[in-house]
Formats: structure tokens, sequence, C-alpha cells
């Protein structure tokens, strides 16, 4: 294995590990990891705004509005891969 690759490797490991050593504890409660989306939630509460609309269906826990999020990603995923690899198939069957 060249020099270079084990660099880079080792800089990816710290790169990883480094924010997970930082903030070992802290969590939402204390404002770490809380993503944009609650960020924006607790702006527009704010201002005062009320909803005019709700929802057609709410999922009954966190964890399946999580799994229902990853299956669609995976199913995005799925297909723009599948057609990357089309593209590809049909240049090198062209060659």
């Amino acid at each position: 294995m060249r020099t270079e690759n084990i660099i880079l490797l080792v800089l990816v490991a710290i790169i990883a590990i480094a924010p997970l050593v930082m903030f070992n504890g802290l969590g939402e409660d204390d404002g770490y990891f809380g993503g944009a989306d609650g960020a924006a939630g607790d702006a527009i509460e704010e201002t005062g705004y009320e909803p005019w609309a709700e929802s057609l269906w709410e999922p009954p826990s966190g964890e399946i509005e999580s799994l229902l999020f990853a299956l669609q990603a995976a199913i995005g995923a799925i297909i723009i891969g599948y057609f990357f690899g089309y593209w590809r198939g049909q240049k090198s069957k062209d060659d």
C-alpha cells in the first residue's frame, strides 16, 4: 500500500472520529446535532404562524418516519444507479 493511501486513511479516520470525541455525551437537548429542520421549525413558531392544512397521515412513531425516509432514499438510489449502469453498459456495448 502506498504511503499516500495510508495518510489519506488516517485523515479520514481522524475526521470521522474527532466530532464523536469532541461532542461525547452532548446531544440534541444541549443544542448539538439538532439539524436544520428543528431550527427552521423553531424560527417559524416564533413568528406566530399557524398551519392552515394538516397532514393526511402521521407516522405512528419517529422510527417509522425514519424508515420511510430511508426507504425513499434507497429507492431513489436504486433508480439512479440503474440508469447510470444502463448508460455505461450501452456506452461499453457501442465501443
